[in-house]
């Protein structure tokens, strides 16, 4: 086909803009990706407070069908109902939960200790996983005579080895202190974060709208309307399969008589968020909790997370999330280790959700480009 000889300047400009566009995409995609990277801590964070709004809003309005209030009313009883509730774990079991933990950690440290030392017993290297404490240290011979202390310049032996300790002391309190910080700053985030998008839905709903293309803000809409509901689903649900999974073994274990029963059905329960891998974790440590007890005690237990296993795999998660999510088990999986490598804990802790819109948006894509049965035949 000839083109026309006065509308080859308009089809060159037309081919300039094209690729200049195209480009700056480029370009623009490949400065999001390192952006994302190096602030996936703070992006993660976000999108857990982000997590907690949408859960509190789901609480909202499943008020708001029974009682006819205001938004911030109703959001100011869910909040006073969860903060209420969760003072009156504290008050009434919080002794409990510190003494069984306390007592807990001490009791699988000593087991991972004797683990280590059955493996090693039967020719089983155990150096690559760093099981149990150090080793003792090398004997010195009897005729040698100890190196001396090394000390600053001007300061005695004794009191350079004061001094040694104490700069050793200040350095470990202000790690544990920049911690404790950090990790409490990281909870008033996301709670400041969780109550700011539950307040005003409507205005962050509106601000994501206001940045799509005029032509694309129904298609927009209706993705954020999916994955807003795609989300409140599944956190209500579990919500419902911690609760279960948290009861069911707290009382299992203590029926059997392992020690720190309600410390470890607690665990289990907050590990439920994370699909297969919690549950793997919170079996073994279960099973090492168990042994300190013999191991009949420790089989019964290993058999109690079997059924707790299962009864959230195959009963509670299908019933309950069948309506919200459905995704293959092996490609939930690869995800997890996918981005729980790349990011860390925060991304085998949010794999699911970040699945789950990606999910959404799949799906919506492929049937907006799949075309009518009527035009298809």
């Amino acid at each position: 086909m000839t083109i026309p000889r006065d509308e080859r300047p308009r089809t060159r400009n037309d081919l300039a803009w094209s690729i200049s566009v195209g480009g700056i995409g480029i370009v623009l995609f490949a400065a999001m990706l390192v952006f994302s990277w190096y602030f996936a801590t703070t992006l993660l964070l976000i999108f857990t407070g982000m997590l907690l709004g949408v859960g509190l809003n789901a609480l909202t309005n499943a008020l708001g069908r029974r009682v006819h209030l205001p938004h911030a009313v109703r959001l100011a009883i869910v909040c006073t109902a969860l903060a209420v509730m969760l003072a009156g774990v504290g008050y009434l079991g919080g002794a409990t939960i510190a003494d069984q933990a306390s007592v807990l950690s001490k009791t699988i440290k000593s087991q991972i200790t004797n683990v280590k030392s059955f493996l090693d017993n039967h020719g089983i290297d155990t150096s690559v996983f760093d099981l149990g404490n150090a080793g003792p240290a090398a004997p010195t011979d009897a005729g040698s005579t100890p190196a001396p202390s090394s000390a600053p310049h001007g300061l005695p032996s004794g009191a350079g080895a004061l001094a040694s300790s104490g700069g050793a002391i200040v350095s470990q309190t202000f790690k544990l202190l920049l911690g404790t910080i950090s990790a409490v700053g990281n909870i008033f985030i996301v709670l400041f974060l969780g109550l700011a998008f539950a307040a005003q839905p409507s205005v962050y709903h509106d601000g994501l709208l206001f940045l799509a293309p005029a032509k694309h803000r129904t298609r927009v809409a209706l993705i954020i309307d999916r994955i807003g509901e795609t989300l409140e689903r599944w956190l209500i649900a579990q919500i419902v399969v911690m609760l279960a999974v948290g009861v069911v073994t707290w009382i299992g274990l203590a029926v059997i008589g392992i020690p720190g029963s309600f410390i470890l059905g607690i665990q289990a329960g907050l590990l439920a968020f994370i699909p297969t891998v919690g549950a793997i974790i919170a079996g073994v440590v279960v099973v090492l909790a168990s042994l300190a007890s013999g191991w009949i005690p420790a089989l019964s237990a290993f058999i109690l997370f079997l059924g707790v296993h299962a009864m959230e795999s195959y009963l509670l998660t299908p019933i309950l999330q069948r309506q919200a999510l459905d995704i293959p088990p092996a490609t939930l999986f690869a995800f997890q280790i996918l981005l729980g490598v790349v990011f860390g804990i925060w991304g085998l802790a949010l794999a699911l959700p970040l699945v789950a819109i990606a999910k959404v948006m799949i799906d919506h894509f492929k049937a907006y480009e799949a075309p009518p049965l009527a035009e298809a035949a």
